[in-house]
């Protein structure tokens, strides 16, 4: 079992090497691979040294899985490749999501989707990633009719460069801009580029993204991603129309019963998810029950989880687990 992390040394880059490790994967090669101006250098992983290599050594070593978190451009450019020479690629990058040839998976929803035959499998948007897993018990019990998404993305979420620029603020040091305006202090609706049709590009996945996750195109979805100078991972205010009625107490059970989905909805006693308790958590952490009084079977719920992990690194780690489950029981 040959396994690669392409992107090695990214932030999730990073996380999806902890995630290795806390879970405890299984494989008999690793290769780190990253841009040539990376390779050759030397990362350190559960006491081992290893030397980042190229794409095309990686290419030319037909790893059984690659993980890539490198960006759309070069997943598009290398996926094919990887998957020309048998290798099962999980692409973290928004360059699959939406093909019509390509899965879209978050393992405990659809992970069932995925055949021997998938050479490149999409990993969703973080943000998209924390909704679904959070919806997806209480749309199996009562069916959604319409999602109200207001995001509150962490600087994490746009890389090492975001990080910079918001330390280098707060510390009063001049350096490069990630964003076009300050981020200290400060709350960006402004995450990716912004379409014709007034959404930014990071709504847009988010409405098309769980539409394909869900397998259901009549869910009405509308969304508003803003950053803001925060670290520990992405918060969510969801406001959701049922098909059905729903009893609070009801709702609590099935978020409970839930594997990943850790339910935090104590307001009496000031508990309540925050980006802060789940930073370098694999959960997603929901609170802040109630029902939306203005309308029929409608809730309101605050969602939280670490972008870094459950939003990117600990769902691509999840699926290469799955695939691996598979093989050995072929």
């Amino acid at each position: 079992m040959k396994i690669a992390v392409v992107g090695a040394t990214g932030l999730v880059g990073g996380e999806i090497l902890e995630v290795f490790e806390e879970r405890n994967v299984q494989f008999d090669e690793l290769y780190l691979v990253a841009s040539a101006r990376s390779a050759g250098t030397k990362k350190i992983f559960k006491g081992k040294e290893y030397t980042i290599i190229t794409m095309e050594e990686a290419v030319s070593l037909a790893p059984d899985f690659a993980i890539f978190s490198a960006g759309g451009g070069t997943s598009l450019e290398w996926a094919p490749k990887f998957a020309a020479v048998g290798t099962t690629v999980v692409d973290n990058s928004s360059a699959w999501r939406m093909s019509p040839d390509h899965k879209l998976i978050v393992p405990e929803i659809n992970a069932s989707e995925l055949s021997s035959e998938d050479k490149i499998i999409a990993n969703p948007n973080c943000s998209t990633i924390q909704m679904v897993a959070a919806l997806k018990p209480l749309k199996d019990r009562y069916g959604i009719r319409r999602i109200v998404v207001s995001t509150y993305q962490s600087v994490t979420g746009s890389g090492k460069a975001a990080v910079d620029q918001m330390m280098n603020e707060r510390n009063g040091v001049e350096g490069d801009m990630c964003y076009p305006h300050k981020i200290d202090q400060n709350a960006l609706p402004h995450i990716d580029v912004f379409q014709e049709n007034g959404y930014t590009k990071e709504e847009m996945k988010m409405i098309n993204e769980t539409k394909k996750i869900f397998g259901d195109d009549t869910i009405a979805i509308t969304a508003t991603t803003v950053r803001i100078p925060t670290m520990g991972g992405h918060s969510e205010s969801l406001n959701v129309e049922f098909n059905e009625d729903f009893s609070i107490d009801e709702v609590r059970t099935l978020l409970e019963e839930t594997d990943g989905i850790i339910l935090q909805d104590d307001p009496a006693n000031n508990l309540y998810p925050m980006p802060l308790t789940a930073h370098k958590k694999d959960e997603v952490f929901v609170g802040r029950l109630r029902r939306d009084h203005s309308q029929p079977n409608t809730l309101n719920m605050w969602v939280v989880a670490d972008n870094l992990r459950k939003g990117a690194a600990t769902n691509a780690v999840q699926i290469v687990e799955y695939l691996q489950k598979q093989l050995q029981t072929v």
